[in-house]
C-alpha cells in the first residue's frame, strides 16, 4: 500500500553567510508522506530547488540515527521540533498536519554563529571539551564487570550524563543562551567515576572558564534546556557541576 501523500509549506530561514542579512522564504506545497522524516522532506525540497535551478537549502546532518546531534534545526519554536526525546532526524512528518506551515530556523545563539542558511558553527562545544572533557592518563583496557569499586547508582548516573550528544539544543532553548546543561553533563560523566576523579578540580575550573570565555549566558534555572534535550539530560547535573566548581575553587 502506498503511503498517503501530504503537502506542507516550509517557511525556511535563508542566509547567504555569517555577515549577510537573512530572511524567511516560504516554499509552498512540498509533497511528502507521514512516514517520511523531516530531514528527508528537506531533501525533497532541495531536489525541487535544484530542478528549478535555485540554490538548495544548507542544513547540517550526518548519521540520521539520533547519535551525532548535527541535525540542529529549530522547528516551530522547538529545538529539534515538537517531538520529545528525539533529534530532528528522528522527527517524522506525521507530527504535522496536512497543509500546515512549518517554520524552520537555525540555532539562535551568539556562541553559535550562522554559517549559511540553517547551518551554525558549533565549534564552541569542541573548545569546551578540549579544555577538560577527558582524562589525561592511560586507563588501560575495559575492566571486568564489578571489578571497579563503584556503586551501580553512580555508574548509571555517569552513563546518563555521557549520553549527551552535544547538539546544542539546550543552548538554543535557553533564553540566556546558556551551555550549563552540556558542560555539566560532560563534567559529571567523568567526575562520577574513579578514572575521572583525579583531575576533577582542574576539569571543572577549566571547562567553566572556557564556557564563560566563549560568550555563553548564565543559567537562571528555567528548565527549558532539560525540557528540550533530545537525550533527556537532567538538570541535577547543573547542581552537581556548581558543587564541583565551588569545591575546586576552595581547594585551589
Amino acid at each position: 500500500m502506498e503511503d498517503k501523500v501530504m503537502k506542507v509549506n516550509l517557511r525556511v530561514w535563508r542566509q547567504a553567510g555569517p555577515k549577510a542579512k537573512g530572511e524567511f522564504v516560504t516554499y509552498e506545497g512540498v509533497e511528502t508522506t507521514p512516514d517520511t522524516s523531516f530531514l528527508e522532506t528537506l531533501d525533497i525540497l532541495n531536489e525541487m530547488l535544484v530542478e528549478r535551478q535555485e540554490e538548495p537549502i544548507v542544513f547540517d546532518h550526518d548519521c540520521r540515527e539520533g547519535i551525532c546531534g548535527m541535525c540542529s534545526l529549530y522547528i516551530n519554536g522547538h529545538p529539534h521540533g515538537p517531538a520529545t526525546g528525539a533529534t530532528t532526524c528522528q522527527l517524522y512528518m506525521r507530527r504535522f498536519r496536512n497543509g500546515e506551515t512549518i517554520t524552520v530556523e537555525p540555532w539562535r545563539s551568539a556562541a553559535f554563529p550562522v554559517i549559511k542558511d540553517l547551518m551554525v558553527d558549533r565549534n564552541a562545544f569542541d573548545k569546551i571539551q578540549q579544555a577538560g572533557g577527558y582524562v589525561s592518563f592511560n586507563c588501560g583496557g575495559a575492566q571486568d564487570a564489578n571489578s571497579i569499586p563503584i556503586s551501580k547508582v553512580q555508574a548509571d548516573e555517569a552513563m546518563d550524563s555521557a549520553s549527551c550528544i552535544g547538539c546544542g539544543a539546550c543552548v538554543a532553548a535557553c533564553k540566556n543562551g546558556s551551555a550549563m546543561l552540556f558542560v555539566s553533563a560532560k563534567i559529571n560523566q567523568l567526575s562520577r567515576l574513579p578514572q575521572g576523579a583525579v583531575e576533577r578540580d582542574r576539569r571543572a575550573l577549566a571547562m567553566v572558564a572556557k564556557m564563560d570565555e566563549l560568550g555563553f549566558g548564565n543559567c537562571t534555572n528555567t528548565g527549558a534546556c532539560a525540557a528540550e534535550c533530545p537525550k533527556n539530560i537532567k538538570m541535577a547535573n547543573i547542581a552537581r557541576m556548581n558543587r564541583e566548581f565551588i569545591a575546586a575553587k576552595c581547594r585551589k
